[in-house]
C-alpha cells in the first residue's frame, strides 16, 4: 500500500489527527470585469467578484479596492462568463469507476478501490463538477481523502451503503452467496460497504444508524425494482410501510432525510406516505403520483438515460426498455407541474461513461431551455443538497454566485445562456474552475 493511500484511509478513520494542520492560509482572489450568471436568474450581469478564503466576499458592479499582497491573486475575467460549479445529484463514485468484473474480483481491497476511484474523482472535478451527491457505495474513504487535500475531487454528499431488502435492488449477492440470516455469512458486497441487506424494522434501523455513524448526509433506500440488479423486476415494490417508516424516523432523528430508488406509482406512493423526501428515477410515474409528490414537497431526482451502451448486459437492456419509454413523459409532466426537480447521471459499472457526464446535461435540451438547464444543474441541485440540513458535510450556500456563498465557480469561454452546448466542452471552454476558493484548473494567461 502506498504511503499516500494509507494516509488517506487513516484520515477517514481519524480525521481530527490532522484537521488543525490542514487548514489553508487565508487567500484573496479578485475576478474583475466578468459576466456573471448567479444561478437563479435568467440574466447576465457584469461586475467583479472578490473571494476571501472559501467564500464569495463581495460581488459588485463597481471596482473593488484590493491590496496587492502576496495572498491576493487578480484574474481578468474579460469576455468570460462566471457560473456556479456544476452539481450532479445522482452519482456512484465507486460503482461508476469500476466494471462489474472488477467489483467481483476476489483480490479487491480498499487500496485498489481508492486508487481506481481517485482518478475518476479528479477527472470529474476537472469537468466542472464541484459537488456531487453519492447515492450508494463505499465512498467514505475517498471523501476523507478529498476533504483533506490528498486526492482531488468534488465535494461529496455521501449516502454510504445502500439499504435493501433481501431480493431487493441492493441485494448484490452472487448466485452462490446464501442469506446471512440463515447461513451466517456476510455477503461480498456488504463486506466492502456497498450495501446493507436489511429485513424488518430492527435491521433497517441498524443499517440507517450505521451509515449515519460513518457520516452519511442522507440515506438511500431501495423501494422498488431496478434495471441493474439480477433478482428484482422493475415493477416490484420493496420494503413494507413500517420498514420504510423506520428508516425515515431514524434519519429524521439525525436531522436528515431518506431518498428512495423507485420507478412505479405503487412504490413511490408508499414511500411518500412513509415520509421520504426524495425519489430517485420515477420514469414510470403517472400524473396523480407526481401531484402527490408535489403536494408533499417531495423532490424528483431524475436522469436522462439511454436505452443501451456498448458494454451493457442484455438483461439490463431489456429491463431498461419501459424506463426509457417512460422517460419521454416524466420530464414533461414534472415541468408542467412545477415540481421540485433535480438532475443526475447514475452511471454504473461502465467507467468510460464518466467522460460523457457533461454531454448528458445537454440531453435535457429536449425538454428545457438553456436557462432552465443551467439553473437545474447549479441552483436547483444545490437546494436538494441542502436538504441534509445539519448533516451536510459542507455548511454554506452552493449553486449561487452571491455574497457569502461558497466559492465554487467556473469561468466559461462564452455565454451558456445563449450556447448551452458550452457545458459539454469542459476541456476547451472551462478556462477556470474554483472549488472552495481554490483554483483547481486554469487556462488563463
Amino acid at each position: 500500500m502506498t504511503t499516500k493511500l494509507l494516509f488517506a484511509i487513516i484520515l477517514f478513520c481519524f480525521p481530527s489527527i490532522v484537521r488543525a494542520q490542514s487548514e489553508p492560509l487565508p487567500t484573496k482572489i479578485l475576478i474583475h470585469d466578468v459576466n456573471i450568471f448567479n444561478g437563479k436568474e435568467n440574466k447576465i450581469t457584469r461586475g467583479n467578484i472578490l473571494i476571501e478564503g472559501n467564500l464569495i466576499k463581495t460581488i459588485s458592479d463597481k471596482p473593488i479596492p484590493m491590496d496587492k499582497s502576496s495572498n491576493t491573486q487578480i484574474i481578468n475575467g474579460a469576455n468570460k462568463y462566471a457560473i456556479p460549479g456544476l452539481i450532479d445529484v445522482h452519482v456512484h463514485l465507486v460503482f461508476g469507476s469500476l466494471s462489474m468484473q472488477e467489483m467481483m474480483q476476489p483480490g479487491l481491497d480498499q487500496e485498489k478501490i481508492l486508487e481506481k476511484v481517485a482518478v475518476h474523482a479528479e477527472r470529474m472535478l476537472m469537468r466542472g463538477f464541484t459537488a456531487v451527491r453519492d447515492v450508494g457505495g463505499p465512498v467514505f474513504p475517498l471523501k476523507a481523502a478529498i476533504d483533506n487535500g490528498h486526492v482531488k475531487g468534488p465535494r461529496i454528499w455521501p449516502s454510504g451503503a445502500t439499504i435493501s431488502q433481501t431480493s431487493g435492488h441492493g441485494d448484490l449477492r452472487s448466485p452462490t452467496e446464501k442469506s446471512r440470516r440463515f447461513f451466517g455469512s456476510v455477503s461480498h458486497a456488504e463486506l466492502y460497504g456497498a450495501t446493507f441487506i436489511a429485513d424488518g424494522r430492527d435491521e433497517v434501523l441498524t443499517a440507517v444508524r450505521e451509515n449515519l455513524r460513518y457520516g452519511a448526509s442522507q440515506i438511500k433506500l431501495m423501494a422498488g425494482g431496478g434495471t441493474s440488479s439480477a433478482y428484482d423486476p422493475v415493477d416490484v415494490t420493496q420494503y413494507t410501510f413500517d420498514e420504510m417508516k423506520a428508516a425515515v424516523e431514524a434519519a429524521e432523528d439525525w436531522g436528515t432525510y431518506v431518498t428512495v430508488h423507485a420507478y412505479t406509482p405503487r412504490a413511490v406512493k408508499r414511500a411518500v406516505e412513509a415520509g421520504v423526501k426524495c425519489v430517485e428515477h420515477g420514469q414510470l410515474l403517472d400524473e396523480a403520483t407526481l401531484k402527490l409528490m408535489k403536494k408533499k414537497g417531495v423532490w424528483l431526482s431524475c436522469q436522462n438515460l439511454v436505452d443501451s451502451t456498448p458494454d451493457m448486459d442484455p438483461l439490463r437492456k431489456e429491463k431498461r426498455r419501459p424506463v426509457i419509454e417512460g422517460q419521454e413523459k416524466i420530464w414533461v409532466l414534472a415541468k408542467k407541474l412545477n415540481m421540485k426537480l433535480a438532475w443526475g447521471t447514475d452511471f454504473l459499472f461502465e467507467p468510460e461513461l464518466n467522460e460523457l457526464q457533461n454531454e448528458y446535461i445537454l440531453k435535457l435540451n429536449k425538454w428545457f431551455t438553456p436557462f432552465e438547464i443551467l439553473k437545474m444543474v447549479t441552483f436547483d441541485n444545490a437546494q436538494l443538497l441542502a436538504l441534509s440540513g445539519l448533516r451536510s458535510p459542507y455548511p454554506g450556500k452552493l449553486g449561487v454566485l452571491e455574497n457569502g456563498a461558497l466559492a465554487d465557480l467556473i469561468l466559461v469561454d462564452g455565454n451558456p445562456l445563449e450556447h448551452i452546448e458550452l457545458l459539454g466542452q469542459p476541456e476547451d471552454k472551462f478556462h477556470l474552475i474554483l472549488k472552495d476558493g481554490k483554483i483547481v484548473k486554469s487556462k488563463l494567461n
